[in-house]
């Protein structure tokens, strides 16, 4: 057995990756030991990744709140505690917090052969932020069946 104690401390996401304010616990970098990365990524509401891709595709893990996801040309998704993502390989996306809810996911992705994980777009606007399915209820969003997509 290996435990790896906790020596990182919380970072705020860089702002040309995320818009509003955004905190990232890293979990495992990519390096030579293993391409593989992964984090815990806190979303205050209103924030949101910048549109982006990844060369090997990546999975969020939402662990808390209720969240949004989109892939280029794709409708707004709700994602709400336990559901899991995966978005393909170079397939544009982005993923974040609902107007008025926190979301926090785990994200995992793995390097290519140059180090490279991920590769930053423009900021969503918010115009296309907008778009998302109005959440009812003092924020609790509508049941799966009846929710507007």
């Amino acid at each position: 057995m290996q435990i790896t104690r906790n020596t990182v401390e919380t970072s705020a996401g860089p702002a040309d990756w995320f818009t509003g304010s955004v905190y990232i616990d890293t979990i495992a970098a990519p390096g030579d030991e293993s391409p593989v990365g992964a984090a815990a990524v806190h979303f205050t509401p209103g924030a949101r990744t910048a549109w982006h891709t990844h060369p090997h595709g990546q999975t969020i893990w939402v662990t808390e709140g209720v969240g949004l996801c989109q892939r280029e040309g794709g409708a707004i998704e709700v994602i709400r505690p336990g559901d899991r993502v995966f978005f393909e390989p170079g397939e544009n996306h982005w993923h974040g917090a609902t107007p008025t809810r926190l979301m926090t996911h785990v994200a995992i992705h793995r390097a290519d052969d140059h180090g490279q994980a991920v590769d930053w777009g423009r900021h969503v606007s918010e115009e296309e932020y907008a778009q998302a399915p109005a959440l009812e209820d003092g924020g609790h969003d509508l049941p799966r069946a009846q929710s507007r997509h």
